[in-house]
């Protein structure tokens, strides 16, 4: 028979074998585990970069799209187009609108901004840009109203009444017309708009329709300078400003003629 110090011995071996062979197993799960998860890195930066690809080429569609025809012709080139512009923040547009879902509308874009950039070079309109937007987002908040949509030189906002609108349209033609600093003195620039007031349709937390197609075909009305209203803003808003012109236009895409309102500002 095998003697005790040769059956200790054997099984020393056995023993330190098992511990080899488990420690090769858990360095071997580790090494898996540092491959799968260097994968996994890869595939998460690559979608990263598929879906920043896919978003930089959007933002160059729209505005390769936006210079070459300018906001308003960009606005106003379909129809269908403007029907289905989503308000992507829900929340913000269901505090803003009325019982049956009515908003007020504000459309606004810089006149000859197509030439304008021809004429500054992209560096300076940039700069132009970044100090009218400024000051539209400051005079919209300034009124409880929400940015909902920027493209280019223009603006797609909305505001829970009409006078709220207009006094924020107002402030951003004194404002655009009185800087005295930076780039919009250097470079002024006029800026047209339209406001219409119309409710809705929401549908899943979003909201679009003819009313956000109709405020636009307004602002595609106004020259720079100038804020024209829809016959439904000025109903209701007749005995609070005051309009200095009346003029009766065609709408693409709208059946009849409709009556526009030039507002006269400054208010005081």
């Amino acid at each position: 028979m095998p003697s005790t110090t040769l059956l200790l011995s054997i099984a020393l071996v056995l023993t330190t074998a098992g511990w080899s062979a488990t420690a090769i197993v858990l360095m071997a799960s580790r090494r898996r585990q540092r491959v799968l998860r260097a994968q996994l890195d890869r595939t998460q930066r690559t979608r990263s970069q598929r879906a920043a690809g896919v978003a930089f080429r959007a933002m160059v569609e729209t505005a390769a799209r936006v210079r070459d025809q300018g906001v308003s012709r960009f606005l106003t080139s379909s129809i269908e187009e403007l029907t289905g512009i989503a308000l992507a923040d829900r929340s913000e547009i269901a505090k803003l609108a009325g019982p049956d879902g009515t908003v007020t509308i504000m459309f606004s874009d810089i006149e000859d901004s197509t030439a304008l950039n021809e004429r500054l070079g992209d560096t300076t309109w940039i700069q132009l840009l970044n100090a009218h937007d400024r000051v539209v987002r400051r005079h919209v908040q300034l009124q409880n109203g929400h940015v909902v949509k920027g493209q280019g030189d223009g603006f797609m906002i909305v505001f829970g009444d009409a006078a709220s609108a207009i006094h924020a349209a107002v402030s951003i033609q004194e404002s655009l017309a009185g800087s005295r600093r930076g780039a919009l003195r250097r470079q002024p620039i006029k800026v047209r708009m339209g406001i219409h007031t119309g409710p809705v349709v929401r549908r899943e937390g979003d909201i679009f329709g003819r009313n956000v197609a109709l405020a636009a075909r307004v602002a595609s009305q106004a020259a720079g300078g100038e804020i024209l209203v829809s016959d439904e803003v000025h109903e209701a808003m007749a005995e609070e400003f005051v309009f200095v012109d009346c003029r009766v236009a065609t709408l693409k895409g709208f059946d009849g003629k409709h009556q526009l309102w030039e507002l006269g500002w400054p208010l005081s």
